[in-house]
């Protein structure tokens, strides 16, 4: 019972998004930790309003998020990330942009893929 409150406590900004939640157990003792996915992160930096997954079905996120917002979710998303370099972290975030279906500084998510990959692009 008190694991289930704890949870709810946790969760409460990814409200209506799916997270993963970590139960360590230490002595008969729960903690628990929120890991937030690419795609719930990038949800949440669209900063949408909450919808019930119930009633509303196949909902397209055609939002729009800064650049910045992206190297913020890569630098949370990095330690979990198989990328060997930063960019590489971006472009896997950039590629979660697009499937989720949102642009990131009013272009497709694609065309600033092909320019890190090219190297017009720099990441920080």
């Amino acid at each position: 019972k008190k694991i289930g409150e704890d949870i709810a406590k946790n969760t409460k900004d990814y409200k209506g998004l799916r997270v993963t939640v970590r139960l360590t157990i230490q002595n008969r003792q729960a903690t628990v930790d929120i890991v937030p996915t690419a795609s719930s992160l990038i949800i949440k930096a669209l900063k949408e309003p909450y919808r019930d997954k119930k009633k509303v079905k196949n909902i397209s996120h055609n939002g729009n998020i800064t650049m910045d917002d992206v190297y913020e979710i890569a630098r949370t998303m990095r330690s979990r990330s198989l990328a060997r370099e930063f960019s590489g972290t971006v472009r896997e975030i950039l590629g979660t942009a697009r499937s989720v279906g949102c642009t990131v500084d009013g272009r497709t998510p694609e065309d600033i893929t092909n320019d890190i990959i090219s190297g017009d692009f720099e990441c920080p």
